[in-house]
């Protein structure tokens, strides 16, 4: 008897999934709940198990192909009988399936970069170009990332506002810790930011979980740090070290990687004078904490060396405005001075 596993529905609204790595090849045999495949979704990578005892008969979907749920990914047992799968029809107008059939170009291959995936005649005569240099292809978290940050490009009027502030007083090993407290207690006072839109109607959370960048060799993860609002720094600087480690080592669940209501990026010694973040959809605004060192300031009329850094808020201008964006950027930098 021959089991065909197919792609799971995942929940949180997932319709599709990119096969990251197979834990198996064909001829060998397994047994049920052996680990099978890792799937990358936009939330996390998720191992799935063999549904059945048997041998691996056939595998359907190569690694670094984003399949929709329900497509048939390995079949275990059987006589080995190919299963076939559809064809993906690319969506294109005839004047391009015209240009593609002139150029030699496979229009089924293409993925389109118009409107609903739509296949352009510049998708088309780029296919048909002569490429130069190395080329690999766009996947998992990279693939992620650069999906999210184009719809967050697409979707958001995002504007960013910037200022100056003093880490002179701060412990900069609590940094984060206390950046995140702040920002929350920020956000209570301005809750447009600790919002999203969902259609024609802006959501105010009464939540305050707020995601970290944090940069990993396989790109930019998110984990949430929950209830902002009512921990301690200490306890806040301690929930960001383990989700950091956990990011780097790739064990992070999905309930810690989703459910955000806005997010706090650093890019620590890394970082230049000052970011311009896009905002993580479907929040509507993000904050950033550029290079602090050093600088000569003027206070009470000396010019004095302080440790400064800038402060940046980037946010939807469709849910947020302007003079909002200052007076919570002011906020959170009046905070984080107090320390």
């Amino acid at each position: 008897m021959a089991y065909e596993l197919k792609l799971p529905d995942l929940g949180e609204g997932l319709t599709e999934g990119e096969i990251a790595r197979w834990l198996v090849s064909e001829g060998q045999d397994v047994a049920e709940d052996d680990p099978l495949v890792e799937v990358q979704t936009d939330k996390t990578t998720v191992e799935i198990p063999s549904p059945a005892a048997g041998k691996v008969t056939q595998i359907l979907v190569e690694e670094g192909k984003v399949v929709p749920v329900g497509t048939v990914l390995v079949v275990i047992g059987g006589d080995g009988t190919p299963v076939a799968l559809p064809q993906k029809k690319a969506k294109a107008t005839p004047l391009v399936r015209r240009i593609a059939q002139e150029l030699g170009v496979d229009l089924d291959s293409l993925t389109g970069s118009g409107p609903q995936g739509r296949v352009t005649e510049q998708d088309v005569r780029a296919a048909a170009a002569p490429r130069e240099g190395r080329s690999e292809p766009l996947r998992g978290v990279r693939r992620l990332i650069a999906e999210h940050m184009a719809r967050a490009h697409r979707e958001v009027p995002a504007v960013t506002w910037v200022e100056e502030s003093d880490f002179s007083t701060l412990d900069l090993k609590r940094l984060i810790g206390t950046a995140l407290k702040a920002c929350a207690d920020s956000l209570r006072e301005f809750p447009e930011l600790n919002a999203r839109m969902e259609g024609d109607e802006i959501l105010y959370l009464d939540r305050y979980d707020l995601g970290v960048a944090v940069q990993t060799e396989q790109g930019l993860v998110v984990p949430v740090v929950r209830d902002c609002d009512k921990r301690s720094v200490e306890e806040l600087q301690a929930d960001v070290e383990r989700l950091a480690e956990g990011a780097r080592a790739g064990t992070l669940t999905t309930e810690e990687l989703r459910g955000s209501t806005f997010t706090l990026t650093s890019a620590g010694k890394l970082a230049g004078l000052f970011q311009t973040p896009i905002v993580n959809y479907p929040e509507v605004a993000i904050l950033s904490i550029g290079r602090i060192a050093e600088r000569p300031v003027v206070r009470d009329g000396q010019v004095v060396v302080r440790r400064v850094g800038y402060v940046s808020v980037t946010f939807d201008h469709r849910v947020v405005d302007g003079a909002r964006a200052a007076e919570f950027g002011l906020a959170v930098i009046r905070r984080l001075e107090q320390q």
